[in-house]
């Protein structure tokens, strides 16, 4: 059972190592991007949906962690999993500048097309900007919730590391306090054992003396009586 285990750990850290080497080359190829809008679209929207794949691992990463019997072994794959999480944090930041720059230079470009064509032609450009201009906008306001819900994540997760490491610490204060006290309690029993054993000693002491002190008796009352003139 825990190599089949370990199995599923190495799958699944070879698929986010594959995702998060698809998505800085998707966001290269944003960077190179020479337009139109469309192209950049089509990036974008493969972009998304390789950060969709590398977050559903992470979380299967998070769900495996949980389930390790070995502390050591859960603590570890946790820190691979915040490890992993910065990582995609920092892609989407990485990311949103790439598309910056690639809709900048769409801008330029359409700039200059703009002034070598006619008034209407004109017109037609800086309107498709402009739509253009308020999609990116929408991405990149999309992009910012998103880097937002997974920040929060992250502080979710982090407390909840921090609270189950309090609670170890406290099971095993707890333990050394319950082996104290089991040594107290038998030091204390050993004490008892060993004035009972006195008391002991001293009780068969006094019966042999009261014994030997029945036979004078008895033996001086025979004397008495059979010899009564010695």
């Amino acid at each position: 059972m825990a190599s089949s285990s370990n199995v599923h750990v190495r799958i699944c850290g070879q698929e986010i190592v594959k995702y998060d080497l698809e998505i800085k080359a998707l966001i290269q190829d944003i960077r190179d991007c020479p337009g139109p809008q469309s192209a950049l679209t089509e990036f974008n929207s493969r972009v998304k949906e390789k950060f969709n794949m590398l977050r559903l691992r992470i979380q299967d990463l998070e769900q495996m962690a949980k389930e390790q019997d070995r502390e050591s072994d859960r603590l570890a794959m946790i820190a691979e999993m915040e490890s992993q999480r910065r990582q995609m944090l920092s892609n989407q930041t990485a990311w949103r500048k790439a598309n910056l720059a690639c809709k900048l230079a769409i801008d330029n470009m359409e700039k200059d097309e703009l002034l070598d064509g006619g008034e209407k032609q004109s017109t037609r450009q800086r309107k498709a900007t402009k739509e253009s201009l308020v999609e990116t906008s929408g991405n990149i306001t999309e992009s910012l919730m998103s880097i937002s819900r997974m920040m929060a994540e992250q502080v979710n997760q982090s407390e909840d590391t921090i609270g189950t490491l309090a609670t170890s610490s406290r099971t095993v204060l707890e333990t050394n306090e319950e082996f104290k006290s089991m040594t107290g309690t038998i030091h204390l029993g050993r004490k008892l054992i060993l004035k009972y054993n006195r008391r002991e000693l001293t009780d068969k002491l006094l019966i042999f003396l009261a014994l030997a002190l029945f036979l004078a008796t008895v033996l001086y009352i025979l004397k008495k009586r059979l010899f009564p003139f010695i």
